[in-house]
């Protein structure tokens, strides 16, 4: 019986992979919150295929994830997010050939491949993840330069408040204020909030003092 992991903090993501590993024959399924949970699943199902969405879970950084994979090597992993950085990707595809990668608008064959190929012991990466990996482009760094209201959202993150608690306080919406977060990632390289304001420390945008996450 194939053992499977959603690591997937977006409901509707969850219960859509769900149901497209359900129809795949006798598996069993098993759903993980957070990092320290995800480690304790492992230890019980070593030979599993975990589904994460990177950016929506508690690793510190991508170190920190190539670590638990290091640690247990029969697992196989496969990336599913919205967006990933150029960084990111060629970091987890030079380090480890037990990474799959998709997103979330990538099309169901892909996904449905990528659990495939994951279950054999295999790597997938969808079109957009090989471009990028292939892509000979060079790309020199470019300093972050955040908006002050981008500045503002940052320290509000450090401060760990959740983006509708920072919308209610700038009468914005929900939405806003994700697209905000979604900038300030794109801008800064990062794919997490706790990576956002680790570099925000670095570069003397939030105080470390009220460094939250």
């Amino acid at each position: 019986m194939n053992q499977y992991i959603l690591a997937d903090n977006q409901p509707l993501t969850a219960i859509a992979l769900e149901n497209i590993l359900r129809n795949d024959g006798e598996i069993k399924i098993h759903r993980a919150s957070g990092r320290k949970e995800l480690v304790k699943l492992l230890q019980e199902h070593e030979d599993s295929v975990v589904i994460l969405d990177y950016t929506l879970f508690d690793f510190i950084d991508v170190e920190s994830l190539l670590v638990v994979s290091e640690r247990f090597s029969m697992v196989s992993w496969i990336l599913i997010s919205d967006d990933l950085t150029e960084k990111f990707i060629r970091k987890i595809v030079y380090s480890s050939h037990a990474f799959s990668i998709v997103f979330k608008d990538s099309p169901m064959r892909d996904v449905r491949e990528a659990i495939a190929f994951a279950s054999e012991g295999r790597r997938f990466l969808c079109q957009r993840a090989t471009e990028i990996i292939l892509s000979s482009q060079i790309v020199e760094d470019q300093p972050a330069v955040l908006t002050s209201t981008e500045v503002e959202i940052l320290n509000s993150i450090a401060h760990g408040k959740t983006t509708k608690e920072i919308a209610t306080e700038r009468f914005s919406s929900v939405h806003t204020i994700n697209t905000h977060r979604k900038n300030i990632f794109r801008k800064l390289g990062v794919n997490t909030a706790y990576e956002a304001v680790r570099f925000g420390v670095r570069a003397g945008l939030v105080n470390p003092s009220e460094f939250y996450i």
